[in-house]
């Protein structure tokens, strides 16, 4: 099989020899590279190796009956799209393949022109795939600001707050939960200030000893204390003339806060040992994920301390409080990790970014970014599955992404087929009921439904529904 990612896959599956030259023939000609087998239990075998795009199966296969085949099909890869033919319809099977997602229900002899029509949609589908999936990674290079990637409101008003304090500011205290990007932030505003070409100092708070932070922070002189062989110059020293980053700041031991405030206020700074004092000239940036100022409140941080670093604060807000800027980060990861790995990885399926779009995201962009990097790593096909994602979240994550929306049945497909007469009025009824339960909230909507947002969209605009 040819692994170039762009040609598009077409599985044939029937026991009657003289079907399977017809459907491949159309295949070919409108540009599927095609592979045959007759019988279901080769059909599935096969899938993981023929990754097909579509398949087309016999309903009265003699070993597994095609239903039990679409299923399976629909199981294992549920953006490959099934066309079922039979020599015998009936409509009790013809209203369960259309309910366990078959893009079409063929009799038998076939109809070339809904054959070609099948296969033709699933073509314009997975070239809607392609330009959705370019549109969304060329969106998050443009929404990119100094490695953070956002398009909602939220994350824009950080981005032009970045600007216009970077010049300007010398002490900056920027909160947010764990993993929502505070050093990226750090790094942004000393990227844009006047001290660009300066040194950038980090210091994690919370992986330095108590009795060490001193020393690390403001150096000691030879013979300050057991094991001082050498002098040593802090951190503080050694980034004067540009920017510290201090993370978690609200770890710091309360002991030692003082001489920070001193650090910050007066830029001077005394090395353990020494009875004589430095000046610096260092801006410091400050991270918690704490709130600092109930910390303050509860005598558990220096209020001096917290109010000359919060001089400026800027908040970050959580992953699940920006959800519309996961599907841009989603493709910026998928591109990074795609180029490291070596891979053709071009994005995610519509029922995985559902679950990216639903699950908790306690960890937020850290954990984001972590799961899409095990899926990447586990996955054998181009595209991210539900499966991939299902496997890389967590426990308590997998269990969220796969509770069942409350209240809302559902049987909608990720794209709804191109011919309107599988367009069903119970399909437009379900949408607007969920709009209506939303009010008016199309993520909220897709949610409800069990889609993507995108898949929405593409649902009201071929139901004509307002």
């Amino acid at each position: 099989m040819s692994d170039d990612s762009s040609t598009p896959r077409l599985l044939v599956v029937d026991d009657e020899a003289e079907v399977i030259p017809i459907v491949e023939r159309f295949g070919r000609q409108l540009g599927f590279e095609v592979s045959a087998c007759h019988d279901g239990k080769e059909a599935l075998a096969r899938m993981p190796t023929v990754k097909p795009h579509a398949v087309v199966v016999d309903l009265g296969l003699p070993d597994v009956n095609g239903i039990d085949v679409l299923r399976a099909i629909r199981t294992a890869d549920p953006d490959c799209q099934v066309i079922l033919m039979t020599g015998q319809p009936t409509v009790e099977s013809a209203i369960e393949a259309m309910k366990l997602g078959a893009l079409d229900y063929l009799g038998k002899p076939l109809e070339f022109a809904r054959v070609r029509a099948g296969l033709t949609t699933v073509l314009e589908g997975l070239r809607r795939r392609e330009r959705l999936l370019r549109h969304d990674a060329e969106l998050a290079h443009k929404f990119e600001f100094y490695g953070m990637v956002g398009r909602s409101a939220v994350m824009q008003q950080l981005f032009d707050d970045i600007r216009r304090l970077a010049p300007h500011i010398r002490t900056v205290l920027v909160s947010g939960e764990t993993g929502t990007g505070k050093e990226l932030v750090a790094r942004a505003l000393h990227a844009l200030s006047a001290r660009s070409t300066k040194r950038f100092v980090t210091l994690n708070c919370s992986a330095v000893v108590d009795t060490l932070f001193e020393s690390e922070l403001f150096g000691h002189v030879r013979g300050a204390f057991t094991g001082a062989t050498d002098a040593k110059a802090g951190l503080f020293e050694h980034a004067t003339g540009g920017t510290i980053f201090l993370d978690e700041v609200g770890e710091l031991p309360l002991a030692l806060q003082p001489k920070l405030l001193r650090a910050v206020e007066l830029g001077e700074v005394q090395r353990v040992g020494s009875l004589e004092a430095k000046q610096v000239d260092v801006h410091v940036i400050g991270a918690t994920n704490r709130d600092l100022h109930a910390e303050a409140d509860a005598g558990r941080f220096r209020a001096d301390l917290y109010y000359r670093l919060g001089i400026i604060e800027l908040r970050l807000v959580p992953l699940r409080d920006r959800r519309e800027d996961i599907p841009y980060l989603t493709a910026r990861f998928v591109q990074d990790f795609s180029t490291r790995l070596g891979r053709s990885i071009t994005g995610v399926s519509g029922p995985a970014e559902r679950l990216l779009l639903e699950a908790p995201w306690r960890g937020n962009i850290r954990e984001l970014r972590n799961v899409l990097e095990r899926a990447c790593i586990l996955s054998t096909s181009e595209l991210l599955t539900e499966r991939d994602i299902t496997q890389s979240l967590s426990g308590a994550a997998r269990a969220h992404a796969h509770r069942p929306p409350e209240g809302m049945p559902v049987s909608l497909g990720e794209t709804p087929p191109e011919d309107p007469m599988l367009l069903s009025t119970a399909h437009k009824a379900q949408i607007e009921r969920a709009i209506k339960q939303a009010k008016g909230n199309k993520s909220e909507a897709a949610r409800l439904l069990g889609v993507s947002r995108r898949s929405l969209y593409r649902w009201i605009e071929r139901l004509n529904i307002q």
